[in-house]
C-alpha cells in the first residue's frame, strides 16, 4: 500500500510516521528544500510542544464549528501525555514550565527534528523535497495521481494525505495557495490568528512606552477575560493576552480591549493607598508611585485614564479601554484560522468528495491559542489522518 503525504510540516511528518508504522510505503513531498521549516520556526521560542493541563480543560482550547466530541475523540487518540512520550522515545526529555507549557529540556527544535527524520528514514519513509504539488486526479483502477511542477509525469498513490498548512508564515511554505488546487472543495477564507492588533497610538505614548511590557494584567474582550501579558509596539499590541482573545475580537464589529492594570487590587484598596497626599502633588505621579505602575501601565493611564479625580483614576486603572483597528497581516501571524470546514470531512479526516484523500493540520478550519495547543493539534490530526489513510490503502490493496 502506497501513501503520498504532501507537506513536510509537523502534521505531515506525523501522518507519515503513523502510516509507515502501519506498514505503508510512504513518501513525503515538500516544496521547500527541507522538511520541518515551520517546526524550526516554532523552536525560536523554545519549541512549546504541548501543554500540561488536564484533558477536560485541554480539549476546550480548540475553537471552530466542529461536531460535538470531535476534539475529544482526536485527542484521545494522541493527547499531551502521548506527545511527551513520543518525544521521549526520540531521546528528547521534556519539562512543564510554571505556566504549564511543555518544552524540550534543550529548548531547541533542531535536535528533535533531526532524530525524528532519522526515525522516519528507518521506517522506510522517503523524503522528497523541492516537489511543489499542483493537482490531483483519480486513477481509473483506484487511488490517485499527483501532479508536481517539477515532474513531467504524475505519481500514483493508493491514498493521499494533504498537510499543506494554513496561510501564516509563508516563508516556511505555508502560503495557502493550495486553496485553488482543490476544485469543488469549499474553503473558509483564512484570517490571521495569534497575532498582534493595530491601534492608533498617540505619539507621546509611543515615545514613553514603545517596546515596554504590561505584566500581570487581565485583558477582556466581550465576556472573555484572560490573565497574561502584553507588549506595546509601534503599531499596537502583541502578546499572549491579545493572541488568546483574537477569536473573540474578530467577531466584533468595533473590536475593543479592556485592560485591568492592577487585577490583584480592588478599587477600595487603590484608594486607600492614596490617602494623605502631599499638598500640590500630581495625582498621576502619586498614582505611579503608590500603585507601583510600570512605564507602560503609567503611559496607558496617563493617555486613556480619567484623571478628573481620584475615584475616576482608580476606576480607570481597573478598566483601560482601547479601540483596536485590525489584526496584523496574516503573513506575520503565528497561525491562521480558516481552511476546509469539518462538514467536508469524515471522522477519519477524509474528504467526503475525494475518497482516499485525507487532510491534517492547519488545512482544516480550527483555531487554538498559543501555549502548545497549535503543535498538539497538528500532531493529533496527523495521527488520525495517517492511521486512516493506512487503513484505506490496506483495503484498496487487499480488497475483501
Amino acid at each position: 500500500m502506497k501513501i503520498a503525504v504532501v507537506g513536510g510540516g509537523p502534521a505531515g511528518l506525523r501522518a507519515a510516521e503513523v502510516a509507515a508504522e502501519a506498514g505503508a510505503t510512504v513518501t513525503v513531498y515538500e516544496k521547500q528544500p527541507s522538511v520541518g521549516r515551520k517546526f524550526l520556526v516554532a523552536g525560536h521560542g523554545g519549541l512549546n510542544l504541548t501543554h500540561a493541563e488536564p484533558f477536560d480543560r485541554f480539549v476546550r482550547r480548540y475553537l471552530g464549528s466542529y461536531p460535538d466530541g470531535l476534539w475529544h475523540s482526536l485527542l484521545s487518540d494522541f493527547d499531551n501525555h502521548a506527545l511527551r512520550d513520543w518525544a521521549r522515545g526520540l531521546g528528547v526529555e521534556t519539562f512543564a514550565a510554571s505556566t504549564g507549557r511543555v518544552y524540550p529540556t534543550a529548548l531547541k527544535a533542531a535536535p528533535l527534528l533531526r532524530r525524528w527524520v532519522e526515525r522516519l528514514r528507518r521506517l522506510g519513509v522517503t523524503l522528497a523535497p523541492r516537489h511543489e504539488w499542483e493537482s490531483l486526479a483519480p486513477c481509473p483502477g483506484g487511488g490517485w495521481q499527483l501532479h508536481f511542477s517539477n515532474r513531467p509525469e504524475p505519481l500514483h498513490a493508493d491514498a493521499v494525505i494533504l498537510a499543506l498548512g494554513g496561510a501564516s508564515r509563508p516563508e516556511t511554505g505555508s502560503d495557502g495557495r493550495w486553496t485553488t488546487r482543490l476544485p469543488g472543495i469549499p474553503v473558509t477564507p483564512f484570517v490571521p490568528s495569534n497575532c498582534g492588533w493595530e491601534i492608533d497610538w498617540p505619539p507621546a505614548l509611543l515615545e514613553a512606552a514603545e517596546g515596554k511590557p504590561l505584566k500581570n494584567i487581565v485583558a477582556t474582550a466581550g465576556n472573555h477575560s484572560i490573565a497574561s501579558e502584553l507588549m506595546i509596539t509601534r503599531y499596537g499590541l502583541e502578546g499572549g493576552a491579545i493572541y488568546a482573545l483574537g477569536a473573540i475580537l474578530r467577531t466584533q464589529g468595533e473590536p475593543a480591549l479592556t485592560i485591568d492594570l492592577k487585577p490583584s487590587f480592588t478599587i477600595e484598596r487603590l484608594l486607600s493607598k492614596m490617602q494623605a497626599l502631599p499638598r500640590g502633588a500630581s495625582l498621576l505621579e502619586m498614582a505611579r508611585q503608590r500603585w507601583k505602575l510600570s512605564e507602560a501601565a503609567f503611559a496607558l493611564l496617563a493617555h486613556f485614564g480619567n484623571t478628573v479625580d481620584l475615584p475616576s483614576l482608580a476606576a480607570s486603572v481597573k478598566a483601560i479601554r482601547l479601540r483596536l483597528l485590525r489584526p496584523r497581516p496574516i503573513e506575520e501571524a503565528i497561525s491562521s484560522a480558516g481552511g476546509i470546514p469539518w462538514s467536508e470531512l469524515t471522522d477519519a479526516l477524509m474528504l467526503k468528495r475525494l475518497p482516499g484523500v485525507f487532510v491534517a493540520g492547519e488545512m482544516i478550519d480550527w483555531d487554538a491559542p498559543t501555549g502548545g495547543y497549535l503543535l498538539q493539534g497538528c500532531f493529533t490530526t496527523g495521527t488520525r489522518a495517517g492511521r486512516s489513510a493506512a487503513e484505506w490503502a490496506s483495503r484498496l490493496s487487499f480488497p475483501g
